[in-house]
């Protein structure tokens, strides 16, 4: 495969996207929103498991920490609900910080655990996140959830009043639709930096053996807080955007149900691959919308009962993908891409080892 055929491919991709909401409808435009937020996600978690071998089963804490922290900063106390008031931007930053200090408040605990044991502590932020959720009505607005301010960057707002380019109407999903891809594109860049660079190599050796990693000089419990505390913040970013797409936020969403979607997303798309969390969260978030798009179409699945659920029916088949993936597919959905050849190198002829070389004697 030649070697610019990765960035071409890369490029063309990226023409296209931003093309689309010129021709897709609302309801496509959101699910691929969806698929961004869910693809900014992943990235963070691939981080943290895929690359560093650190089980996380909270990372839905992470992301309603983003959502519920942009509505408490930019909120202005409408609904009788707390909020700051400050410009949308700033509590876009502010949220993903939010969510950074969250994970640097258990990052001690992911300093010194591994395995099943952080899996287990991580778990129970799911358990404290959704009883603050329902329970702390000032800020959160308990079980209806609160609204979510539209973003407004200098002085643009992105809502659903109605904007015209080019003759196409753009409300609130088109003009997100380019936030969402610059989001994606950052941080897959950033993420994939940081993998390719030292720190990569050292969360890689970390991950395939520990104690060797410390011998070899890699700080252990610094390096999986440091990933542990990156990982939170793509969440956070992740549900940042998430808020600004539903447009109100919902206690039920953050739950127990969409850790596991996260750690299928890496699964299905390959760990440790900034490559493969994009491609997983996509077959995994888009599913469930092709399903209710087309639910009166598929057999067995029904939206309105006498058939599987479309929700549950992306479920059982993203959960048989895992299975399949595992078994005959290790490295997920990613190893299916062409990749890059390096050139071999050529070996000598029997005759060109008989010439000698002017340094020979």
């Amino acid at each position: 495969m030649p070697r610019y055929a990765p960035t071409a491919a890369a490029g063309a991709g990226l023409l296209v996207a931003l093309a689309l909401p010129f021709y897709l409808d609302r309801f496509w435009l959101q699910a691929g929103l969806f698929a961004m937020a869910a693809a900014i996600g992943a990235i963070g978690l691939n981080l943290l498991t895929g690359a560093t071998g650190q089980l996380s089963l909270g990372h839905a804490f992470f992301l309603a920490v983003g959502a519920y922290g942009y509505c408490a900063l930019s909120g202005g106390g409408e609904e009788g609900l707390t909020g700051l008031g400050l410009p949308t931007a700033v509590a876009a930053a502010g949220a993903v910080v939010l969510a950074g200090l969250a994970g640097g408040l258990l990052s001690p605990i992911a300093g010194r655990l591994s395995g099943a044991y952080l899996g287990i502590a991580t778990l129970a932020l799911i358990f404290i996140g959704q009883h603050l959720l329902f329970n702390a009505d000032d800020v959160t607005g308990g079980y209806n959830g609160r609204a979510v301010p539209p973003l407004e960057l200098f002085g643009y707002r992105f809502d659903d009043n109605e904007d015209v380019l080019l003759g196409v109407p753009f409300e609130s999903a088109e003009k997100l639709w380019y936030v969402g891809l610059a989001l994606l594109v950052a941080g897959a860049l950033f993420a994939r930096g940081v993998l390719r660079g030292r720190p990569g190599r050292a969360m890689n050796a970390l991950r395939d053996h520990r104690i060797a990693a410390g011998v070899m000089g890699v700080p252990v419990a610094r390096l999986r807080a440091g990933v542990f505390v990156l990982s939170s913040m793509y969440a956070g970013l992740a549900g940042v955007l998430l808020a600004l797409v539903f447009q109100r936020t919902v206690p039920e969403y953050f739950g127990f149900v969409l850790s596991l979607e996260y750690l299928a997303m890496i699964v299905i798309g390959g760990l440790g691959s900034v490559a493969g969390a994009v491609m997983g969260a996509a077959f995994v978030s888009l599913l469930p919308q092709v399903f209710i798009r087309y639910s009166e179409s598929l057999p067995l699945v029904s939206a309105t009962g006498g058939g599987v659920a479309p929700g549950e029916a992306s479920r059982y088949l993203y959960g048989a993908a895992v299975v399949a993936v595992v078994l005959f597919l290790p490295g997920g959905l990613v190893r299916l891409a062409p990749r890059r050849r390096t050139p071999e190198k050529k070996e000598p002829s029997d005759a060109e080892d008989a010439v000698p070389t002017p340094h020979s004697t």
